[in-house]
């Protein structure tokens, strides 16, 4: 592959030369941010350098989820966060949902207000009676959103589950496409004049008092701002505050199947949904949270094991089903789950750790990171 001093004058000027705003990460929040910072800086030169052919962290790997917490998960993290923290990241996620379907159309993403259920399995003890009432509360005092959470007692003859006593329905949540919402951001980055140089990872950076010089794999080129949006692979920058979590997922063959929908059980850690005649199942990864703070894309042969009982016992007990195909993505993950919207210095800025809330985050944080310049 060239380096940058074996390009022609032409491509040199349109790539190289004269970047005002530089994005390390072509995911969610990489193209996210360029779009907000374009619309603050219309005629400015951004450029975006990822490593991958495609993005590479959980981007296009996701399960195409846009919730913002299920009633589980906000309570373990209400007795492991700060409450003002949790309600804060909600927030962010609420109004980045909000803002992601004003910039890209429903039907462009394939977005579905299917809902959500949030299973609690058998052996797990339900929730105290005053615990859905208390979250509708805030949710309607802080957010405006009314009767947000409520049990459903239908859930087993619709769905055809097993070994689940108690499902609490969500419907302000749905699904999307997430290859569609990365075309459609890259489709609009491109119609902003907003550059791309794929296959291009940056080794280091070192920054001055009027800009930042960039050295990846290609030679060097330099930008008045640098934005590191790379997520989990961001842990040299934040030793002490993220780390990457890695997430596994199977997707069935086509088969028939009743389940129509988003799903969520043991505090989130599992989650599946149909995408039409298929089942997508992930996660797991709290089954071995040491093999899974990882940025290799292996699979975990235990958890892939525990996804597999999963499937046939509670998902479609008594079905037949066979796996097509396997991925696993990288997300970022910290001591809290908001995300870090930080300058580093006066022209590096960052905004990784989306605690595996990418989609639904995604956007409200490229806005706050593009107000950093």
């Amino acid at each position: 592959m060239l380096r940058f001093d074996q390009l022609s004058y032409w491509e040199r000027e349109q790539y190289i030369v004269g970047n005002t705003f530089v994005i390390v990460g072509a995911g969610l929040i990489g193209m996210s941010t360029a779009l907000s910072l374009r619309e603050r800086f219309p005629t400015e030169k951004i450029l975006i350098l990822e490593r991958g052919y495609l993005p590479t962290g959980a981007s296009t790997k996701n399960a195409g989820f846009a919730c913002f917490g299920s009633p589980t998960e906000i309570q373990d993290d209400l007795c492991h966060m700060p409450e003002d923290k949790v309600w804060e990241t909600i927030e962010l996620r609420l109004k980045g949902l909000e803002q992601l379907q004003k910039r890209v159309p429903a039907a462009a993403m394939r977005y579905q207000n299917c809902g959500s259920w949030d299973l609690i399995s058998a052996s797990e003890k339900d929730l105290d009676p005053e615990f859905i009432p208390f979250l509708n509360e805030q949710f309607q005092k802080r957010f405006g959103y009314a009767h947000v959470y409520q049990k459903d007692t239908t859930y087993e003859s619709k769905f055809g589950f097993q070994g689940f006593q108690v499902a609490y329905f969500n419907a302000f949540e749905g699904a999307l496409d997430t290859g569609l919402l990365i075309h459609q951001l890259h489709q609009q980055c491109s119609a902003q004049g907003i550059q791309f140089l794929f296959a291009t990872e940056v080794i280091k950076w070192e920054s001055s008092d009027d800009d930042v010089l960039i050295a990846t794999t290609h030679g060097e080129l330099s930008a008045q701002h640098l934005f590191l949006c790379t997520n989990g692979f961001a842990q040299t920058y934040f030793q002490n505050e993220l780390r990457p979590a890695r997430a596994q997922v199977l997707l069935t063959k086509p088969m028939k199947h009743r389940i129509k929908g988003t799903f969520h059980s043991d505090k989130g850690y599992y989650y599946f949904r149909d995408i039409g005649n298929r089942i997508l199942l992930g996660g797991g990864r709290h089954l071995d949270f040491e093999t899974e703070t990882t940025t290799t894309f292996d699979k975990n042969e235990r958890i892939r094991a525990a996804l597999l009982n999963k499937l046939s016992t509670e998902i479609l007990p008594g079905q037949a089903f066979e796996i097509d195909q396997e991925w696993s993505g990288i997300m970022c993950v910290g001591p809290e789950k908001k995300p870090i919207i930080r300058s580093l210095n006066k022209n590096v800025h960052a905004g990784v750790r989306m605690g595996g809330m990418g989609v639904a985050i995604g956007t409200a944080v490229g806005a706050a990171l593009s107000k950093l310049v």
